[in-house]
């Protein structure tokens, strides 16, 4: 991947001298592959929802679905036709007015994160409180994921307009602040302190999967639009330590690596979905036992529909079915990261790379979690797992980077 992104720098800085533009561009078409992928995914995914969620749904006579088998298949559906309707408008949204609106959707994104904590509008679901109840239940660090993208990539591609700082050099300090300049320590500042921000408020949240995309998101950002390669050995260090300190420190983080790494000492308790997940996978065998005829979602495995809707994929589609999914998921994210090599302008090209890149972290570390390669962390399988608001924001997202390749000078 680091050829790529070098790639993508050298393109960001031949287009740094963004072309005229004005109201009415001309319209070209949006990408092709890229949006029968999309499209694709998505309906492979209710078809998996389907089968993963009826059991969990049948079964819940009491509660949430009260025993309607359809119930969040229906849901998802819904969300999901409304979701393309959204990632069409969003198609055909001047992308260059997202420029302006950049600090006021990082503000909105930063609030939206602290309301969860007032009474009445935070809801509370698996011992955290993450989310808001209006308009609908939503995460507000989805938004904030794309705030920061936006912010990020606004100042980044007017990178070559800042004007550097100059220190006097007849004294030491004077010299020392000159030798920060050309380093680019100045220049990191402000990246630095919008992201410690977003990290202080999913601190307060205890939001570790929500930080660590925020992270990796921010950091290909940076990579992308040119920050020297040694600023991410020293970044890297730090969160690294900061980690370890975290886990070391935090009985809970502790608890659950111990579980990460011994799930069987516990597997009807603590270790119970990585011993579950593991069962289906491996009684998928190569060609799986057949859609609809998987057993662990009868209860067996917590969060079918959720999380762990993967295990439901190889249980009945077997190895070769989930590495056709991956293939596509693949597929989606070299289009691209494409896209971004051919986008008209630097703007465009990192807020592809900073979408791309969530997208594809999101689905690596959901594959890793069901394989029990990394520890539980929360995160979901895009265009697969239940969630109707992350699949409009999800959707909308395409939509965007649907609305750059139109004005792409290779599409």
């Amino acid at each position: 991947m680091p050829n790529l992104f070098t790639k993508v720098k050298d393109r960001a800085r031949a287009a740094a001298q963004p072309k005229p533009r004005t109201t009415h561009q001309v319209r070209g078409q949006v990408d092709t592959p890229f949006l029968l992928l999309t499209v694709l995914l998505v309906v492979v995914g209710l078809i998996m929802l389907l089968s993963a969620s009826y059991p969990t749904a049948y079964y819940d006579i009491k509660h949430v679905t009260k025993g309607d088998a359809f119930y969040y298949f229906k849901r998802q559906a819904l969300f999901a036709v409304l979701g393309l309707v959204v990632m069409y408008l969003v198609s055909k949204v001047n992308y260059q007015g997202l420029r302006g609106l950049a600090v006021l959707v990082l503000i909105l994104a930063c609030l939206c994160m602290l309301a969860v904590k007032l009474p009445g509008l935070g809801v509370t679901a698996g011992g955290a409180t993450r989310w808001l109840r209006y308009p609908i239940q939503w995460q507000p660090s989805e938004l904030g994921k794309f705030g920061l993208v936006l912010y990020f990539s606004s100042r980044l591609s007017q990178r070559d307009h800042r004007t550097p700082l100059g220190f006097r050099r007849n004294h030491a300090l004077g010299r020392f602040g000159n030798l920060l300049e050309r380093i680019g320590f100045f220049e990191l500042i402000p990246y630095a302190f919008v992201i410690g921000i977003m990290v202080g408020i999913l601190a307060i949240q205890h939001h570790m999967s929500a930080t660590i995309q925020m992270v990796v998101i921010a950091a290909a950002v940076l990579f992308a639009g040119g920050i020297s390669v040694w600023w991410f050995i020293v970044g890297g260090a730090g969160v690294g330590a900061a980690l370890f300190a975290i886990i070391k420190g935090t009985d809970y983080m502790t608890l659950r690596i111990a579980n990460w790494k011994n799930p069987w000492d516990d597997a009807q308790n603590k270790g119970l979905q990585a011993v579950q997940s593991m069962l289906a996978i491996g009684s998928g065998g190569v060609f799986g036992l057949g859609l609809g005829n998987g057993r662990q979602k009868f209860l067996y495995l917590p969060e079918p529909q959720n999380d762990f809707i993967f295990a439901v994929v190889c249980e009945e589609l077997g190895l070769v079915g989930a590495c056709l999914v991956l293939l596509l998921f693949a597929l989606l994210i070299i289009r691209g990261y494409w896209l971004a090599l051919n986008a008209r302008d630097r703007f465009g090209s990192l807020v592809i790379v900073g979408i791309t890149t969530l997208f594809a972290f999101q689905v690596f570390a959901n594959v890793a979690v069901v394989t029990n390669l990394f520890p539980v962390t929360g995160i979901s399988l895009p265009f697969f797992s239940y969630g109707g608001s992350a699949l409009i924001i999800q959707l909308a997202e395409m939509g965007l980077i649907l609305s750059i390749s139109r004005q792409n000078p290779a599409s």
